[in-house]
């Protein structure tokens, strides 16, 4: 395949640590999007490595297959997604030591299915340290393919502080060193992956996308005379603070009745979640658990909400503000991770993490104040940062500056 200069394009193999899979469609859906974003100007592949949970071999008619591997397209995306069975062994060093050595080999597997199907790859593109790096790093030994990193994981930020172990953090140190450009999603994760001693010459900061053709502006709105709040999220309370919203939510339910909020997703603490807005008196009243919504269903949600809210303890850039943003809708977050970077004015509004005092004041104030933010302006935002056009060519330079030096410093 060529690109619209006429060049054979340059052949990208990505190797995600989190993937949309068959067990869940959202797990890294925002990799899946920029690897959709820079199809235009490159031939990007996918390779997933799964960990399917141990089965007993024991039981009659249940298959134990050590792997399966699935390849399927989206859109010209060639994806290779292979599930191992890990270990039921209760001896801990073996299992640990078989686990290992089924996931190097899937990857195995995987690279030879891809290299038969399009090609030697030009480049390999990790998405979140620190396991698939180091199969990079070994790549670029024997083969000379050189690597970058996009990394998305909260864990080197100071207010997670899940950054540990001496093996971890020299592994990830030698394979920072020797990738061929570090692209953080966002100035704070950068900053904070050189304050753990990662270094590199070649850090370049490139969001999240947006699929801004897909989430766009509705002319159709709500009609109720209530105004709508949206919150959306993986519900891990740890980090998005649910149960402080729903605090929050029922004081400005004991000042006005003039608003409901809706609750979009699923996870680990849903039913503790939901449980705590029964307690608290808002279920059906004043906020409402909308589960997992995807596709048309999401860009609907989203179009319908007068204002996103996140109340996270930790972040680095949620997609689920760039897509606001794209539907042209205001966001009142907290201060954390790279979200100030792009939130200011014109976009929403800023709180402190856990501050229910000024969260509570900032959404009282947009409730009475929604008419100062200009929705062309929000969207204009997300087009001009975030959008497949400006992701996938920013990628894609990166990747021609790459080849065009192509050192190694191993």
């Amino acid at each position: 395949m060529k690109s619209e200069s006429g060049e054979n394009k340059i052949k990208v193999l990505y190797l995600p640590r989190w993937y949309p899979n068959k067990y869940d469609p959202m797990p890294g859906l925002f990799i899946e999007r920029h690897a959709l974003a820079t199809l235009k100007h490159c031939n990007i592949s996918v390779l997933y490595v799964h960990a399917d949970a141990p089965r007993d071999s024991k039981q009659k008619n249940v298959k134990n297959p050590k792997y399966e591997i699935i390849s399927s397209e989206n859109n010209g995306l060639f994806t290779i997604r292979i599930y191992y069975t890990k270990s039921n062994c209760k001896f801990k060093p073996l299992a640990a030591i078989t686990n290992t050595y089924r996931f190097i080999n899937s990857n195995i597997k995987g690279f030879r299915i891809i290299t038969k199907s399009v090609g030697k790859t030009d480049i390999v593109h990790i998405h979140v340290l620190t396991r698939l790096g180091i199969i990079a790093l070994v790549n670029k030994i024997i083969n000379g393919t050189p690597y970058l990193i996009t990394e998305h994981w909260t864990r080197y930020l100071p207010t997670t502080d899940t950054y540990h172990g001496f093996f971890r953090k020299l592994l990830t140190r030698i394979v920072v060193k020797n990738a061929s450009a570090v692209l953080p999603v966002t100035e704070n994760l950068k900053n904070a992956m050189i304050s753990c001693g990662l270094k590199n010459d070649n850090y370049k900061v490139i969001p999240n996308v947006v699929d801004v053709d897909k989430f766009y502006p509705s002319s159709k709105k709500n009609k109720s005379n209530k105004k709508k709040i949206v919150h959306l999220s993986c519900f891990a309370d740890k980090q998005k603070n649910i149960s402080g919203i729903l605090r929050v939510i029922k004081r400005l339910s004991e000042q006005r009745d003039d608003f409901e909020c809706y609750m979009i997703g699923d996870g680990v603490d849903f039913e503790v979640l939901k449980h705590y807005s029964d307690k608290l008196g808002l279920t059906d009243k004043f906020v409402f658990f909308a589960g997992l919504k995807e596709n048309d269903e999401l860009v609907e949600a989203m179009n319908d909400a007068d204002f996103l809210i996140m109340f996270s303890n930790y972040e680095n850039l949620p997609v689920v503000i760039l897509e606001s943003y794209s539907c042209g809708v205001p966001v009142i977050s907290t201060k954390v991770g790279g979200i100030h970077e792009h939130l200011n004015e014109n976009l929403g509004l800023l709180v402190k993490p856990k501050d229910e005092n000024e969260f509570y004041e900032k959404i009282n104030f947009f409730l009475d104040n929604l008419n100062k933010y200009n929705k062309d302006k929000i969207r204009k935002y997300s087009v001009d940062h975030f959008s497949n056009e400006v992701i996938g060519q920013s990628l894609y330079k990166v990747y021609k500056q790459i080849l065009n030096k192509k050192t190694d410093t191993f």
